[in-house]
C-alpha cells in the first residue's frame, strides 16, 4: 500500500480497495476515473515496466497492442467511450491458445505470441458510463471516482509543500525508506525459509548458521530503523494536522 502511494494513488480506503480488486482481479479491468486518478497511477506504477499508452482513436493502435502482447509491456488505453472496437474481444475474452509452453492469441487478423507479463487497463473519464452487458461482462468495472477524504489528502499534501515544505519533504523520504525497509524484511524472511527448506541438519550446516545469523543481524538494525521512521513520521503528522481545517 506504500509502495502504491509512491506512485500517487490517493490514501483514502476507498482507493486502496480498488487497487486491491486490481491486483487480484481475473478479468482486465475498466476504470471509472472522471479525475484522472487511476489514470495517473497506471502511468507512474507501470512506466518502468514500459507501459504503452494507447487510444482507439490512434489510426494504428492495433499494431502498437499487437507488440505489447508480444513482448509483454502493460498497456493502458485511456479515454474510451461506450463502444469498444471489436478488434479487441478475443483480449477481453482471454481467448488464449496454449500449445505446450507457447501462448498465442488472435488479435483482427493476426495471430501473435502471448507473453504472459502482459497487463491490459482501460479508462474512462465520462462520470456515468452505461455499458451494454457485453461489454461489462467481460471486464472488471473498478469506479474511481475522487472521494471526500482521498480529495482532502491530496489538498493537504499541496498545502503543507506550499507552507512547510521541509516537512513534507522528509514525510515522502520516510515512506520511500519504508517502502524500503519493509522490502528488505521481506527478502529476509525469504531467505531464512530458504535455508532452513535446503538443511537437512541445520545445526551442523555452519554456512546455514552463518546465514541465519547475518539475517537476525540485518533484521534487528531494519527494525530499528522502522522505529525511528515511525516516531518522526508521528510528529510530522501532528504537524500536518494544523492544517487539515484548511485542506
Amino acid at each position: 500500500m506504500r509502495e502504491w502511494g509512491l506512485f500517487s494513488l490517493p490514501n483514502d480506503n476507498f482507493s486502496l480497495e480498488n487497487a486491491i480488486i486490481n491486483d487480484n482481479t481475473q478479468r482486465w479491468p475498466l476504470f471509472i476515473d472522471p479525475q484522472v486518478q487511476a489514470n495517473k497511477w497506471l502511468k507512474l506504477m507501470e512506466k518502468q515496466r514500459g507501459l504503452k499508452i494507447l487510444k482507439f482513436t490512434q489510426g494504428n493502435y492495433l499494431k502498437f497492442l499487437e507488440s505489447a502482447i508480444r513482448m509483454g509491456n502493460p498497456v493502458l488505453i485511456e479515454n474510451i467511450y461506450e463502444d469498444m472496437d471489436p478488434a479487441i474481444e478475443p483480449l477481453l475474452q482471454k481467448q488464449i491458445s496454449v500449445k505446450g509452453s507457447s501462448m498465442t492469441i488472435k488479435i483482427g487478423d493476426s495471430i501473435i505470441e502471448y507473453s504472459k507479463d502482459f497487463l491490459f487497463y482501460l479508462t474512462t473519464k465520462l462520470a456515468n458510463p452505461h455499458y451494454l452487458p457485453e461489454v461489462s461482462t467481460k471486464v472488471t468495472m473498478i469506479n474511481f471516482m475522487i472521494t471526500f477524504e482521498g480529495l482532502s489528502d491530496q489538498l493537504l499534501n499541496i498545502l503543507v509543500e506550499k507552507e512547510d515544505p521541509e516537512s513534507q519533504q522528509q514525510k515522502e523520504l520516510l515512506v520511500v525508506e519504508g517502502v524500503e525497509n519493509a522490502n528488505k524484511l521481506s527478502k529476509i524472511e525469504d531467505d531464512i525459509l530458504t535455508t532452513l527448506k535446503n538443511s537437512k541438519d541445520i545445526l551442523g550446516d555452519a554456512k546455514g548458521i552463518q546465514v541465519l545469523e547475518n539475517a537476525n543481524v540485518t533484521q534487528i538494525d531494519i527494525q530499528k530503523k522502522q522505529a525511528i521512521g515511525a516516531k518522526l513520521e508521528a510528529e510530522i503528522d501532528i504537524k500536518r494536522e494544523g492544517y487539515k481545517p484548511v485542506a
